[in-house]
């Protein structure tokens, strides 16, 4: 596979996002570029010497000239999230580093699909949609992907069943005001609030939405406070990401987009199920929803537009 991905940001995030797509083999080429140039050798120098025993991956290090050419741009960059802190507190001094790097990355790489995994991620999507000139088809998030596997890992760990049967998404932003649609979760197709009831063998463990929402939304936080960072399920994701978009494979994932339109909503970046594959978003998909699930949809858009008003691109 000829393809070149370029990762900005060598950091915890960025380079497990790196060793990730190594291990996957997404990639003929992986640039990773930092402002810490040393650290950003080191990441790709350990990667690379371990691809003997993976496949002919490239990796290293570069400036953003480097980066020309590449199909993909995958966007770390960022002050990390510390203990107690939202990430949307991080909005402006985020905002603002990535200010910087717009200009220098679309100049050398026009026509790349841009990831944006830096945090408050659908703000930081919102202004490369809005400043960057590249088309909002070519840009997104990786939102709430990882809170839907966050979601589906926990339903799979209450009710001893694969993980890979456990289908529902998290909706809306990346954040304390995302929510779980439970009329479209299910578990092998029988829906959430029946699969106890329905399942003919040992006594299942009940549970409480709320409780899962609540871990859903807290799990970075507690990450965080007991390592300092988050960056092996979000490697997996982002990679998981880049392998929809190499492969071509029309996947429906919870990425973060401009919506327009959709449940009423325009003009912010959150989640909803939406295709994605070789040349970006081909389209979003309206799931049918409750009114209370329409109404919690739209409480997120909101808490993000409140955001986008403080914060100056």
């Amino acid at each position: 596979m000829s393809n070149k991905i370029t990762i900005i940001g060598a950091g915890q995030v960025g380079s497990t996002i790196a060793f990730a797509l190594t291990l996957k083999q997404l990639a003929s080429e992986i640039v990773l570029i930092d402002i810490a140039k040393d650290r950003a050798m080191g990441e790709a120098m350990d990667i690379r010497q371990g691809t003997p025993f993976i496949g002919p991956v490239y990796i290293h290090e570069g400036d953003y000239a480097d980066a020309k050419d590449s199909d993909i741009v995958v966007l770390t960059s960022g002050v990390a999230r510390k203990p107690g802190q939202s990430r949307l507190e991080l909005a402006q001094t985020n905002v603002d580093i990535t200010k910087s790097i717009i200009p220098q990355i679309t100049k050398v790489a026009p026509d790349a699909l841009y990831v944006i995994v830096a945090n408050p991620v659908d703000i930081l999507t919102y202004q490369f949609v809005k400043t960057s000139g590249i088309p909002a088809n070519h840009i997104f998030g990786t939102g709430t992907m990882l809170d839907t596997a966050r979601f589906r890992a926990r339903i799979a760990e209450n009710y001893h069943v694969a993980q890979e049967n456990v289908h529902g998404y998290v909706f809306g932003e990346h954040g304390d005001s995302s929510f779980v649609p439970w009329s479209l979760a299910n578990i092998g197709s029988i829906p959430v609030d029946n699969y106890a009831k329905s399942y003919n063998g040992e006594k299942l463990p009940t549970f409480d939405k709320n409780d899962v929402e609540d871990y859903i939304r807290k799990s970075g936080g507690i990450i965080i406070a007991a390592k300092k960072c988050t960056n092996y399920a979000i490697g997996v994701t982002t990679a998981t990401l880049c392998e929809a978009l190499n492969y071509d494979t029309d996947s429906v994932l919870t990425i973060s987009s401009l919506l327009d339109g959709e449940y009423g909503i325009k003009d912010v970046c959150l989640s909803i199920p939406t295709v994605i594959g070789g040349k970006g978003i081909k389209g979003r998909i309206e799931a049918p929803l409750t009114d209370a699930e329409v109404a919690s949809l739209r409480h997120s858009a909101d808490c993000l537009k409140d955001v986008i008003k403080q914060v100056n691109f």
